[in-house]
């Protein structure tokens, strides 16, 4: 793997996680970009991840953001896990809405390292913001 580029590595580690997160694929989540401490992905909101308000069920919109956040953080190929996060939804979506999150690395100190996740909907409404603290395990992704 030394021989890849920065770019390469973290597509590699995404491809490689991707085909074994049944979860995010179930869901339909879809990765769009990728990049050394950054992802941005895409979900769109069906009827099964709705709430008894008609609403997007919290858990739904925190999944997507975890996940994006995931890829973000494994991007160096070396094997990081969540210590702790939190959320803030700010608004309301619905079944149809297809929302983008963005995970962006904030810090990144030796094993630890925090990212911040904007979800958006197509309006470029933010309905949540999220904070996730990463740590790094032994082993590599690839």
């Amino acid at each position: 793997m030394s021989n890849l580029t920065p770019q390469e590595l973290a597509q590699a580690t995404f491809e490689t996680m991707f085909a074994n997160d049944h979860k995010a694929q179930e869901m339909g989540i879809k990765v769009t970009e990728i990049a050394p401490g950054y992802a941005k992905g895409e979900m769109t909101v069906t009827k099964s991840m709705l709430n008894g308000h008609g609403t997007t069920h919290g858990g739904s919109t925190f999944a997507l953001a975890d996940t994006i956040f995931a890829y973000a953080c494994n991007t160096y190929n070396k094997v990081t896990v969540a210590s702790g996060c939190d959320i803030t939804y700010s608004g309301p979506s619905y079944e149809g809405d297809v929302l983008t999150a963005k995970a962006r690395e904030t810090i990144l100190m030796g094993r630890s390292g925090i990212y911040d996740v904007t979800v958006t909907k197509q309006d470029g409404t933010v309905v949540a913001l999220f904070r996730g603290r990463s740590r790094t395990i032994s082993g590599e992704v690839i």
